[in-house]
């Protein structure tokens, strides 16, 4: 089998699963198959979620029972992705080897029963998982169906506190800083009587209140994991190297499932080991993508709202800012209970053509089968519990034609995007740390898991609010050699706006490629807890926005939390006439030549301005010292943004959004969704062909979208 460019469309399919181990029947295997076919299923993923079917007593191996799946995946045109079980240990490890059970903050070892609560970095796990990856991978290594494995699966779901994670946890950190007094100095140790002596001296971190601990705690975390998983991207890619591909096939890729907000997850670092980035998309269907919406922020693993549906998408594909492959998403409703609550008819088809738009090159569900036990009994597959094919089968089947009609159209396809946005692990680590002491999630003295997508998701919601698309950047990915869109003025040219909000952690040299951005000519807007603090999470001692503020003409030194919304004036320009409100957060803002665009509407805070903006260079700096409202921050971004690609699709309704990627030979691809019930009229502006029927609108037509509708043209 050939690793097509097409567009992939699949499910997880675990045959052991259902059938309990059993050998697989012929049968069975070939209904499956032929249902697959029905749906336009071209890939499955197998293997991982098995060790203790794989190795059911320590050193005995099973490995014929998957051959059978393989060859007749194979036979029906179905690639397969091959997965290491590494994720989920069986109890016989758990017995012999009690030692790598891993151990909470509490320093309670955490018991067996669930998944991933082991010590993957011990000598003991390590041996006994490269064991059974080589058996696995080794055993099936060349087979035509396979073109690409998963190593582990949603790695980094724990943060680890057993004694030997702390021991190289202190190494970590003599690495990082070179000597203990380097140490003392850059975490300011001599607070609380905290300067160290030597490394033993280092305390242990569930008695740590120091932020400059808790984030290289995080940090350290991360690394972890990103060099676990380059370990086991290391190890199969040995085994696969020393058997060539079989004729007329590519060689496989690597790549992992990444659940984006596991506890000690940093995806673009752990994603320079994977050919692919891969991900979950799990979402709220129904009403949850209804648009438009004012549906409270959620920043919760599963995304709200349409704005967080795309938003999940366009963190998938700044991971490596390459098309991804979605491992997981809903395929009925989800969930580990009886609480369900299934797509609309329509739904699925709009999501999968969504997240195509934003880079997706593959799309598996999770999963075929709906399991009759275990936790996951009620998260629904695309074959029900009675094991028929319905409602949802026929969709995927309607999405499955849709992929064949395109082709490979989308190979190499880019989204299109209005607005650059910064999204920052380090910042969403520091702020966890201590920051909004009032809003949902926090604790009085300031801890929350949250505050970060709190202080800087608004503003990625509002820019979906104003119709413009969005790309996600990480630091590294703005500064430095290897950075994809090369320097300051460069990125100024192709990303004509960046946001940066609640960027708590910014570096010397970030903090100057803002500046030089500004004077390039792009449109700086910096949200609230920016240009504050750095790499070590330390409040500089810069007048505020640190190294902005002479630029961008406004200056503050206090601050507050908002526990209710406060009311903002506008007296005219971009934002005049809106009756909004400042929330989450409040900074002082004076200004020193900077234009006001909104002040406080309150006793205490009348005085300061909320909103600032002021020219620089060829560009401009936009300091918003607050979280507006959501009418406010996308009649914001709509100002700060004013041509965006998708304008010329003037007088869309309400509830229908256009969004674009371009394509490899230069042509651009619409995908114009209708989030909502009844019927909606679009007139295209434009010549354009539909790209999955053919169908041919000259500029002036109609294009007629149904409830839950999706069109994808060219033009």
């Amino acid at each position: 089998m050939t690793q097509s460019s097409r567009l992939h469309l699949g499910a997880a399919y675990y045959y052991e699963y259902p059938h309990l181990g059993e050998a697989p029947d012929q049968d069975t295997l070939a209904r499956d198959m032929r249902q697959m076919r029905d749906a336009g299923l071209t890939l499955i993923r197998v293997g991982e979620s098995v060790w203790s079917t794989w190795e059911p007593r320590d050193g005995e191996f099973d490995l014929d029972w998957l051959e059978p799946v393989l060859d007749a995946a194979h036979e029906n045109g179905i690639a397969v992705i091959l997965g290491t079980p590494t994720y989920a240990i069986p109890m016989w490890l758990a017995q012999k080897h009690p030692e790598i059970v891993g151990i909470s903050e509490h320093g309670d070892p955490i018991g067996w029963g669930a998944r991933q609560e082991m010590d993957f970095t011990h000598s003991a796990f390590r041996e006994h998982a490269e064991r059974v990856i080589r058996k696995v991978v080794g055993r099936y290594v060349g087979h035509p169906s396979i073109v690409g494995y998963q190593v582990d699966n949603e790695p980094g779901l724990r943060i680890l506190y057993n004694d030997a994670i702390f021991a190289q946890f202190k190494e970590w950190l003599q690495d990082r800083y070179g000597d203990i007094e380097t140490l003392n100095e850059e975490w300011g140790l001599v607070y609380w009587s905290h300067r160290l002596t030597n490394w033993d001296e280092v305390w242990r971190p569930e008695t740590n209140f120091q932020p400059q601990y808790h984030l290289a705690w995080r940090r350290f975390q991360a690394s972890l994991v990103d060099g676990y998983i380059a370990w086991q991207a290391d190890l199969v890619r040995g085994i696969v190297g020393d058997n060539p591909p079989a004729e007329g096939c590519t060689t496989p890729f690597v790549t992992t499932c990444i659940s984006y907000e596991q506890a000690a997850v940093e995806d673009a670092s752990l994603s320079r080991a994977l050919d692919i980035a891969s991900c979950n998309v799990y979402y709220s269907s129904q009403d949850g993508l209804a648009y438009p919406s004012d549906a409270e922020l959620s920043t919760d693993w599963v995304a709200n709202g349409t704005w967080g549906l795309y938003e999940l998408a366009d963190l998938a594909y700044s991971s490596k800012q390459a098309g991804f492959w979605v491992t997981e998403t809903n395929a009925g409703g989800i969930g580990q209970s009886a609480y369900n609550i299934p797509p609309y008819d329509g739904q699925l088809r709009q999501v999968a053509w969504a997240l195509v738009s934003r880079g997706a090159q593959a799309i598996e569900y999770w999963h075929w089968h709906t399991l009759a036990y275990g936790a996951e009994t009620y998260w629904i597959g695309l074959i029900p519990h009675d094991g028929e094919p319905g409602r949802i089968h026929s969709e995927v089947a309607q999405i499955g034609a849709d992929f064949e009609a395109v082709g490979d159209l989308f190979a190499g396809a880019t989204p299109d995007a209005d607005v650059a946005f910064l999204y920052s692990s380090d910042a969403k680590w520091a702020l966890s740390a201590y920051t909004l002491g009032q809003p949902r999630g926090a604790d009085r003295m300031g801890a929350n898991p949250d505050a970060y997508r709190q202080l800087a998701l608004p503003f990625y919601r509002a820019a979906f609010d104003a119709g413009r698309q969005v790309n996600l950047v990480r630091p590294d990915q703005m500064v430095g050699e290897q950075a994809p869109f090369g320097d300051a003025a460069a990125f100024a040219a192709a990303r004509p706006v960046l946001v940066v909000a609640a960027d708590f952690t910014a570096a010397d040299a970030t903090l100057q490629f803002f500046a030089d951005y500004a004077q390039a000519g792009g449109h700086l807007v910096l949200g609230p807890r920016s240009a504050y603090g750095d790499e070590e999470a330390r409040a500089r001692t810069d007048v505020k926005p640190a190294r902005l503020a002479t630029l961008a003409g406004v200056s503050y030194q206090e601050f507050q939390s908002l526990a209710e919304p406060v009311a903002l004036v506008a007296d005219g320009g971009p934002l005049s006439g809106a009756e909004g409100a400042a929330t989450q957060w409040a900074e002082y803002l004076r200004p020193e030549g900077a234009e006001v665009l909104a002040r406080y509407d309150h006793p205490h805070l009348a005085g300061y301005a909320a909103i600032t903006t002021m020219p620089v260079g060829e560009g401009r700096i936009t300091v918003a010292g607050t979280v507006p409202d959501q009418a406010t921050a996308a009649a914001l971004m709509g100002w700060a943004a004013p041509a965006p690609v998708a304008g010329v699709w003037d007088g869309l309704p309400e509830s229908v959004r256009a969004t674009s990627s371009t394509l490899a030979d230069g042509r651009r691809a619409w995908f114009l969704h209708h989030w909502g019930w009844g019927e909606a009229t679009v007139t295209v502006p434009f010549a354009a062909t539909d790209a999955v029927t053919g169908e041919e609108f000259a500029a002036g037509s109609a294009l007629e979208l149904t409830d839950w509708d999706v069109r994808v043209v060219l033009g």
